[in-house]
This record gives structure tokens, sequence and C-alpha cells, in this order.
């Protein structure tokens, strides 16, 4: 070890190892198996969301829907099914509802309520009614009474016609004119002698002769036509008493069936009218309950009526069609259903259409019932982003929801510029609670842009993503992952891999006081554990497996990491890891790939030169550098006007830029990497290339927090480790950073040999003294830096370029 990574191990701003990872001790978890321990029950730091959950599920009054906020993994789709299904279990079972025909406006199916478990029975009742029916009322009109009195009064109409052609051939007889019947039809003519006059014989009489029988003849046309033109009349007669007497014949079979029907849901009022109309019109339609396909007797008598089936379309409109059955087979308590496609048919249901005959048809019995319906009376469980995505479902949500009422409508309806026919079914009230699941972000977004968003859903669940690191919580999580392996089937972890899971939660909360809350995503964990224990034979988990779990996952996220590793490696995006450089400093960022992310060194150069007091972000001049970017760069313009030069305009024109950087920057964490590039610049004075800077400033030059600064860490050591630790190498971070640290164990080991540091600074002159190894020097009581200081050289270089440019200024003008 040289001099110089002596006197940086020994620096005051080095953290020690205690400071750069909390460790669980596995001695104090007082367990050497999860096997030993007893089943969690609860959930882990979610008091607060619990409170609004179970006041939100159980409020009963309009508006309160609840939306169930927080990261992914969090348990809370399955938490929240759980408590909900509780509730449900001790409400009583909602009521049931069917669709049935309207009599009176076939286009509007009448919604009707019944109590649970009521619908089926009533639908089976009706069915069975109706198939007696179609047993019965054709037997009564095969009996031989019936087919008598059917001929007996067709023969009444037809006798009716028939005596008036007699009359009418009488009275041509009379007058020597015949009526005769020929295919096609009746007609006149002249008689002579007792027989039909020939047309020749016709021919050869007079004129006149001729002329008087032929008006007889149309006198008689006339009286025929007459009588011709009475058979209409005489046809909805014979059908009209035709259907009376059905009527008289079944309608005392339908009284007696419905009687029956009646008795038993004689307790329930709502069906009393319905079941009047279905009486009234399966009495006039009785006729409906046989088709015609027999071949008549006779030219004088209609076809003999056959019996017709269960499948007979026209018979539909008797039906019921069962919307929501509820309480089946005893079953109690109010439904929770969870809806994983929220078009608007599958939430308020759809009317279906069936082809017959090339043409599309629809009625009440092809309406099917959605979500709302299923869950009307419990609870209703929806993903706020599918709901959202799903055309005009959340808009038809947010009517049904205000309306506190379903209505049955088509997608089509809306789309369409032409109206179609279509029905419009009754609708049905709505006591539904609905519980929507999103992030933060869309619960902020629709708070600001939807304004019924509040008023519909005023109760917010906001599940924690990170708890305590307490004993109390690692006892908790202890019980926890024991009951996950246990439910899973998975072996039992020994207290060492307990405690390595436990560090593991905390770099995923990113913080060594906080546990991560991602509750999937621990399960999962404890699954690829007992797969990688299953490979190496072991009966329990360890922490050997946890380790193995830890660097699989790395090492299938990590492949653009690698690859721009290995680009430094090669030289091709240059960073320098030794040496010193004057303007230049190693700053550190964080790439996000989906679930992964990585720290990313990079190189940031200054310049400086006289000129007006600008400093040129060249980020920002080609529309690279995001606004948080920008804001830091303008906050060094700030620091340097209120500390350098204090009587003087700020005289200088300097450029910064992230060397190699195409895809944009954006964030203030390199706001204080950049300034220690600016002040070396001024000042002249080198800085050390192994230390890499990471950490925002303000305008009075502390140091702020930033964030992922593990992957920072780490991201910087992977390439100082490629390349070779020689002791001259480390981070440099905020001090309010140090309670977040959970370095890499192999970090651990190079700063316990001293090969690698981590250095914390809360001042930009604590920074700069650090990566130069020069004071940062202090005002005097002459108001003059420290002489050979950072801020003195600093001072009196943007001074020197006053003067240089006040000199400028006045040369242009004497010219």
């Amino acid at each position: 070890m040289t001099a110089l990574s002596s006197k940086l191990a020994a620096h005051g701003r080095r953290l020690p190892l205690t400071r750069l990872r909390r460790i669980c001790e596995p001695e104090k978890l007082g367990f050497k198996s999860t096997a030993e321990l007893p089943a969690f029950e609860g959930l882990i730091g979610q008091d607060r969301a619990l409170e609004a959950l179970d006041m939100g599920a159980r409020i009963d009054k309009p508006g309160f829907n609840l939306f169930v906020l927080g990261e992914r993994g969090t348990a809370r789709h399955g938490t929240v099914r759980g408590l909900i299904e509780g509730y449900a279990a001790a409400m009583p079972a909602p009521l049931d509802w069917i669709y049935v025909s309207n009599f009176r406006q076939s286009d509007r199916p009448q919604a009707i309520s019944v109590p649970p478990g009521s619908a089926l029975k009533f639908k089976t009742a009706v069915d069975k009614a109706i198939d007696e029916l179609l047993h019965l009322i054709p037997a009564l009109f095969e009996s031989e009474e019936y087919q008598q009195r059917r001929r007996n009064l067709i023969e009444e109409i037809n006798k009716k016609q028939t005596l008036a052609l007699e009359q009418l051939s009488e009275k041509g007889a009379a007058i020597d004119i015949a009526l005769l019947r020929t295919p096609n039809g009746f007609s006149f003519a002249p008689v002579a002698e007792g027989s039909i006059m020939k047309p020749e014989v016709f021919n050869a009489l007079p004129d006149a002769q001729r002329k008087e029988i032929t008006n007889k003849i149309e006198d008689l046309q006339k009286d025929l036509t007459d009588i011709l033109e009475q058979a209409p009349t005489l046809e909805r007669e014979r059908r009209q008493r035709v259907s009376d007497l059905d009527q008289e014949k079944s309608g005392a079979a339908i009284a007696t069936i419905m009687r029956e029907l009646c008795s038993q849901f004689a307790t329930l009022p709502q069906l009393r009218t319905y079941l009047e109309d279905l009486e009234n019109e399966l009495t006039e339609n009785a006729h409906l309950f046989h088709v015609t396909t027999s071949s008549p007797r006779s030219d004088e008598e209609p076809p003999t009526p056959s019996p017709a089936t269960i499948d007979d379309p026209r018979l539909r409109r008797f039906s019921v069609n069962v919307l929501v059955a509820n309480g089946i087979h005893g079953a109690k308590g109010a439904p929770v259903i969870v809806e994983d496609n929220p078009s608007i048919g599958n939430l308020v249901g759809r009317i279906e259409q069936q082809a017959q005959m090339g043409a599309l048809f629809t009625d009440f019995t092809l309406i099917r019932p959605g979500s709302l319906h299923a869950a009307n009376g419990g609870y209703l469980m929806v993903d706020a982003r599918r709901l959202l995505l799903e055309p005009f479902a959340w808009e038809v949500m947010k009517r049904c929801l205000r309306a506190r009422a379903i209505t049955i409508e088509s997608p089509s309806d809306r789309a369409s510029v032409m109206t179609v026919q279509s029905l419009k079914p009754d609708p049905i009230p709505l006591w539904t609670k609905v519980i929507l699941f999103g992030d933060r972000q869309l619960y902020q977004s629709l708070v600001e842009a939807d304004p019924d968003f509040a008023e519909l859903f005023k109760v917010a669940v906001d599940f924690e993503d990170i708890i305590d690191w307490s004993d109390s919580t690692v006892d908790a999580y202890a019980k926890l992952i024991g009951s996950i392996a246990q439910r899973e089937g998975l072996r039992p972890l020994t207290a060492a891999a307990v405690a390595r899971l436990i560090e593991e939660l905390a770099r995923e909360a990113e913080d060594a006081s906080k546990l991560s809350l991602r509750i999937g995503a621990l399960a999962d964990r404890l699954r690829e554990a007992d797969f990688w224990a299953a490979e190496a034979g072991h009966k329990e988990i360890d922490a050997r497996d946890i380790d193995k779990l830890v660097s699989a996952v790395e090492r299938r996220h990590d492949r653009v990491r690698v690859r721009m590793q290995e680009m430094i490696e090669r030289n091709i995006v240059l960073v320098d890891t030794d040496g010193e450089k004057t303007g230049q400093i190693n700053g550190l960022s964080v790439l996000s790939l989906g679930s992964y992310s990585f720290g990313k060194p990079s190189r940031i150069t200054a310049t400086v030169s006289i000129g007006s007091g600008e400093i040129v972000n060249i980020e920002r001049e080609v529309a690279l550098s995001g606004p948080l970017h920008s804001k830091g760069v303008l906050i060094l313009s700030s620091f340097l006007s209120s500390r350098y030069a204090l009587d003087t305009p700020l005289s200088l024109h300097a450029s910064l830029v992230f060397e190699q950087s195409y895809g944009g920057v954006d964030g203030d964490s390199a706001s204080s990497t950049e300034l220690y590039a600016l002040l070396s610049a001024l000042a002249g004075i080198p800085i050390r290339q192994g230390i890499a800077v990471t950490g925002s400033v303000n305008q009075r030059g502390e140091i702020q927090a930033i964030g992922g600064v593990n992957q920072k860490i780490e991201g910087y050591f992977d390439l100082c480790a490629s390349r070779g630790l020689n002791g001259m190498q480390g981070v440099m971070i905020p001090k309010a950073n140090e309670q977040h640290l959970m370095l890499n164990p192999k970090i651990l080991d190079a700063v316990s040999s001293g090969t690698f540091h981590v250095f914390s600074v809360t001042t930009i002159d604590e920074g700069i003294e650090l990566l130069t190894g020069i004071p940062a020097g202090s005002r005097e009581q002459d108001g003059l830096y420290t002489m050979g200081s950072i801020n003195r050289k600093v001072d009196d270089r943007l001074l020197a370029y006053a003067e240089a440019r006040r000199k400028y200024s006045a040369f242009s003008t004497q010219s």
C-alpha cells in the first residue's frame, strides 16, 4: 500500500465497515430453522391500509368505493381479497334477479328481484308448467269431443256460404241460367231445354235474345261477387270461433297449471303481476302449443294441428331468464367478484344475438349478466389500468355508480352511426362496493384529471412499500418466511438463510434502516431458493442457496451492464480510474431496465474561459438534458456568484458535459460532481480520477442525498476491480446517504483490505479537499480565502477574468 493510499485509508471521511452494510446476525434470531416457528397470521406493516380498508368495506354510503394503491408485489390483491371475503361471509346473500318477457312492450324486458335461491326455483317451475302444457293441450285438441266440436263449427261456417250459393243457383235456374263450378272458380251459362246451351247455339240467337241472356248473367254475377266477398269474413269468423274453442278447451287446463304455479310462489308478491300476465298470454296464445304440420282431411276442413316442442322459438317468451342466482345450495354471504377483463360487456352485461334464416335476432332470453350483476350486493375487484384501457368502460362504470343502477348497453350502440332496433331491458338497482387496484401515479392522475373520481372513490387504501427494520419486524418476517415455505411446500430455511433474506429486503428497500414489503417478490425468492437447494442436495435452504439465488438473478439481467462495462474496459467509452486530471471527474448514474437497475460511471468534464457569466450545459443545448439536470447546472451558477469575486460581475464562460452520453441525462445527482470539475478547472488543480462522485448540491454548497447509492458504488467498484484495485479508488457520497448503504459483501472485503474506499461528505469544501488533497480554505478577516487553498485559487481566477473583461470592455469603447 502506497503512502497516498494509506492516507486515503486513514482519511476522516472514510466510512468504516459497520457503516457500509447492516448485518442481520443469525444467532440473534432465536431459532435454527423456520420449521420451529409458528405460522404467521396477519400482515406486516400495513396498519394504515388495513384501517382504511376496514372502514371502506363496511361503510354503506354512496361514493365510498375503494382505490387500493401501492407498488406491485406488496400483496395488495391477496390481502384485500382475503379480508373482503371475510366481510362478505358475514353479510346476507343478496337478491336474485330475473328477466321476463314484457307482453305489452316486447322490446322492454322486465327485471324482477326475488329472494336469494328463488330465481332458479322459479325458472324450473315455469319451465315445468310450460312442459306440462305442451303435453296437456295437444292431448285436449286430439280428443274426439274437441275434434267433433271443431268439425261442427267449421261445417256451420261452411254451410253459410253453401246455402248462399244454393240460393243463387236456384235463382239462376228460375231464369234458365245455370251456376257452374269449374277448376278456375264459379261461372254462369244459359240453359235450353234442360241442358247447357252450346256456344254456337248461343251465337246463333238473335241479338236481342243474346243481350237479354247476357244481362241476366251480369245480374247473377253481381250476386255471386257479393257472396264471394263474404268469404274472408266467414274465414275470420271461422278462425275466431276456432280460437275461442281453443281458448275454451285450453283455458281450464292453463288455469289449473297456473294455480299450482302461483301457489308455489304465493309469498312473493313481486311475481303476482307477471304470473297474471303470463296466464292471460298463455290463454290467448294456446295455439302456439301446437304447429300446423298434418294435411287437411278435406277441402272444407282446415289442417289439424300437431303438438309443438319445448324448443319452439315462439314459446321462448314464456320462459324465464335467470340473470343472477345467489344462495345456491344454501350458500350464504355476499359475492366477491374479481373481473380480470373489464370490458363493457363483461361489466354491465350484453345482449347476444342468434342467426336464424340468414338474419340476426334477439330476445330477453339472450340477455347475459356482467360482473356488476354478479357482484351486486357484494364486492367487485378490478384493476384500474385495465379498466381505463377498455373503450368506454370507465365512463360506463362511473355512470352505473352515480345512478346506482346497471343499464345493459352494447358498445356498438355507441360506435354506430345508424340506429338499430334492440332491446332496452329494465335497469337493475346497484348496491356493489367497487374496489380498484392501481399504482400511486395512476391514482394521482385520476384525482387531478377526473372530477368524478374523487366523488365515487372516496377511500384510498395506501399500502406501504417499506417498514422499519426492528427486532419485532425481523421476528415477524421470519415467521412469514416460514409460513410461505410451509404453504408452498418448500424446504425450511436456516437462521442464516433468513438473515441473508432480511439483508436482501433492506437492499431492495435501498435503506439500511428499512425492509421492503414486497411480499410477492419475497415468495418468488423463496421458490427459487428452494430450487437451488434441491440442485445442491440440501435438506434445508441455507445462506449459500440465498447467495446462489442473488447471483442467478443478477446473471439473468446483467447483459447490458456487462456490455457497457466491457466498452469502458476496452477504452471505447473513456473513464479513468487512476491518475489525476484537471477539470475532469467520474460521475455515477443509475440505469434502469425494467425491474433491474445498475450503476454506470461516466466522465464529466469542464472547461472555463473569460466570458459574461454563462455556464453552458451542453446536454441542454442539444436537448439531451432533463429538467432536473438543467436545474442542477443552474444552481452551480448561483453558487459561484454568491461565493467568489463578490465585488465584481461573474465574468466566466464555462461548459459542462457528460462525455459520450447519447441517450439523455436527467436528475440532479451529478450536480456536485459537475461543480467539482468546474472548481478544478478554475483553480487549475487536478482531481484524483480514482474517486468517483455522486450527490446533488444546493446554492449554499451543501451536499444532498441522492437515490440508487448502492448501485452507483457497486457499478464503479466492478469497473475498478476489473482493472485491478490499487488502494487509490473509491466513491464519495453524501453523508445523508450513509443510512442507505447495503453494499455487496465483496466491496466490504475490498474496504477491509484497504484497496477500495467509501467516503461521505456534507459540503463542497469537504469534497474538493478529498478529491485534490488541497485544503478548501475559508475567508479570513481581510475578506480573502486562505492563501494556497482551492477557494483562493478559484477566487483569484474569477477576479482575473473580471479584470480582463473590464480592460477589454474599456479598450473596445475607446476603439
